[in-house]
C-alpha cells in the first residue's frame, strides 16, 4: 500500500512538473519585439522609414547592437540604394527585400553582429548564407510572425515601430521607393 502511494504521488509530482514546464514555454515561446527605450550613442535615437508601394514601415535601429550593420544600413539608404529594389521574398512568418538582383542572390558581404536581441514580430534582421558569421550587406527581412529561433544566428538591427500593416501586405515583387534616415 505505501508503494503504491510513493508510485501515484511521485507521478503526481512529475505531472505537475510538465505541466508547469509546458505552461512556461506557452508564455515564453511568442517573442514580440519591442522599441528599444535606450538612446543610441550620442543621445538621439535612430529611425527610418521604408517607403514601399503599399505604404510606409517606421524602423527604430539598435546600433547599440549591430553597430557595423546600421552604420551600413543608413549609409545605404542615404545614397539612394535601396530606391526601387523590390521584395523578392515573402512567406508567412517574413519579407525580404534589399537585393540589388531581385532574386537573393545579390548584394555583399560583411561580419555578422549577434546579439540574443531577440527575432520577434516586427524584427528587422540582414540575411545571410550558409556561413553565419558572413552577412549580406544589403538584403533585410522583417519578421511578420514570431521568429525567436534566428537570435544568436542572424544580425537584428531594429524593430518595426509603425507600418506593421504595411509589412503584412507585401507581396513578392512590391517595390521600396526609398529609405530615409531619421536621426
Amino acid at each position: 500500500m505505501t508503494k503504491i502511494i510513493l508510485v501515484v504521488l511521485g507521478i503526481f509530482v512529475v505531472a505537475i512538473i510538465g505541466i508547469a514546464g509546458v505552461m512556461k514555454m506557452k508564455n515564453s515561446s511568442l517573442q514580440i519585439a519591442t522599441p528599444s527605450t535606450k538612446p543610441k550613442t550620442g543621445g538621439t535615437m535612430q529611425k527610418a522609414t521604408i517607403a514601399t508601394s503599399k505604404g510606409n514601415i517606421s524602423v527604430e535601429l539598435y546600433p547599440e547592437n549591430a553597430p557595423n550593420t546600421v552604420k551600413n544600413f543608413v549609409d545605404k539608404a542615404k545614397s539612394g540604394f535601396y530606391k526601387n529594389l523590390t521584395f523578392h521574398r515573402v512567406e508567412d512568418w517574413v519579407i525580404q527585400g534589399g537585393d540589388p538582383l531581385g532574386n537573393g542572390a545579390g548584394g555583399g558581404e560583411m561580419p555578422s553582429e549577434f546579439s540574443q536581441r531577440p527575432f520577434g514580430v516586427g524584427s528587422l534582421g540582414v540575411a545571410r548564407g550558409g556561413d553565419p558569421k558572413i552577412s549580406n550587406d544589403s538584403q533585410f527581412f522583417i519578421c511578420t510572425k514570431d521568429c525567436s529561433w534566428l537570435t544568436g544566428q542572424y544580425t537584428n538591427f531594429g524593430t518595426v515601430v509603425s507600418g506593421m500593416d504595411v509589412a503584412l501586405n507585401i507581396a513578392i515583387g512590391d517595390t521600396i521607393l526609398g529609405v530615409t534616415i531619421e536621426e
